[in-house]
This record gives C-alpha cells, sequence and structure tokens, in this order.
C-alpha cells in the first residue's frame, strides 16, 4: 500500500509539473505576442487553454483520491493540499494569459504606443517569479521561494509607473486611449500574474518549512 501510494504521489507531481510548463509556455507567448505584435502567436495561447483546464480536473480528481482512500501523514497531507491549490493558480494564470491574449488582439487594430513603457520588463519579472516558484516547489528551495515574495514588490512598483505614464500618454494623445487602455489592461493581467506566482511561491514554503507565510505570518511567528 505505501508503494502504491508513493507512485500515486509522484505521478501527481509529475501532472503538476507538465501543467506548470504549459502555463510557463502561455505566458511567455502572450508576451512574446505583446512585444513583437505576433498575433500568430498570440493564437497559440488560446490552443493551451483546453489542455490546462483538462489537466487541472486531472489533477485535483488525483489529489481528492489520494486524501480520500490513503490518508496521508503531515509532510505528504502538506504536499497534497498545496498541489491543489497550485493547481487553482496555475489555471488562473493560464486565464491571465488568454485576457492579454485578446488585448494584444485588439491592439494589433491600434497605432502602435511605442516603446511600451516598462511592460516588457515588467512581464519578464512576472515570468521570472513564475518560473522560480515553480522551481521552488519541485526542489523544495525555501529561500528561492522567498526571493518569488520579494520580488512582487518590483512587480507592483512598475504597474504604477506604467500607470501614471499611460494616464500622461492618453490626455496627450486622445486618439490612442483606446490602445492605453488595452495596455493598462495588460498591466494588470500581468500584476495577477505575479500575485499568483506570489502564492505557489507561499505554498513552497509551506511544503518546506511547514510555515504559512501568508500575510506576514511567518514574520509574525518569528517574532513571538
Amino acid at each position: 500500500m505505501h508503494r502504491h501510494f508513493e507512485e500515486e504521489l509522484s505521478e501527481l507531481k509529475q501532472k503538476l509539473l507538465s501543467m506548470g510548463s504549459l502555463v510557463e509556455r502561455s505566458l511567455h507567448q502572450s508576451i512574446k505576442a505583446l512585444i513583437e505584435r505576433d498575433a500568430q502567436m498570440g493564437l497559440k495561447v488560446f490552443d493551451d487553454e483546453e489542455p490546462i483546464n483538462r489537466l487541472q480536473i486531472e489533477i485535483d480528481d488525483r489529489a481528492m483520491r489520494l486524501l480520500a482512500l490513503q490518508q496521508p501523514m503531515a509532510g505528504d497531507l502538506r504536499l497534497i493540499a498545496s498541489v491543489v491549490k497550485i493547481n487553482n493558480d496555475l489555471e488562473r494564470i493560464g486565464d491571465q494569459c488568454v485576457n492579454i491574449t485578446q488585448r494584444v488582439l485588439s491592439l494589433m487594430h491600434q497605432t502602435p504606443i511605442s516603446p511600451l513603457i516598462d511592460m516588457p520588463r515588467m512581464a519578464a519579472a512576472a515570468e521570472k517569479m513564475l518560473h522560480d516558484a515553480l522551481d521552488a516547489f519541485v526542489n523544495r528551495n525555501a529561500d528561492l521561494a522567498r526571493t518569488v515574495l520579494e520580488s512582487d514588490d518590483t512587480v507592483d512598483h512598475l504597474r504604477d509607473d506604467i500607470f501614471q505614464e499611460l494616464v500622461k500618454y492618453m490626455s496627450a494623445h486622445p486618439e490612442g486611449v483606446q490602445a492605453a487602455l488595452d495596455l493598462l489592461l495588460i498591466s494588470r493581467n500581468i500584476e495577477r500574474i505575479a500575485d499568483h506566482a506570489t502564492n505557489i511561491a507561499e505554498d513552497a514554503i509551506f511544503v518546506v518549512a511547514g510555515r504559512d507565510v501568508r500575510h506576514h505570518m511567518e514574520e509574525t511567528s518569528k517574532e513571538k
């Protein structure tokens, strides 16, 4: 029974890795479509939406079956619970990639805003956060996960800078208001992706250290 459980747990983790790879690809493609104004690249994101949704359901089903039938001990229980949460965050990131692509396709019909303010930098930071968060989870690296938490502030600051620049642009270029609004929405999508990457990093720390660091709970527990 124990060996069977370990095999099932390994398969669950492999499915989550597949999900992570698909979502990372969608994020990269959606951002590349934005920066290069490449509609074909954007359409690839839509192709990944259904496989991501199918994987989410399969991972949840596998996790629930393990919880119901195997009665895992504390460490494995934390892992399975975290897989369920990370699975949800990855699916949400996939949705944000679709949203970005929809806005990118809208931008194709408008005069481009050049350069794209700090959008490429913000997107690169969010991509790295997602990659590092997944890497931290796979390799049980709490220190790497904590760097992801710290990076969230960088993305938030870039979002604020982009907002201010686009508001100025709209004031000076009324004809470019729709394009600027699309970019504002994309910056919001990227910010949410960074938030989901932060959630994944928090779950990685929870699996490794057994500490809940949401809402700075780790710092609070250290002060007591």
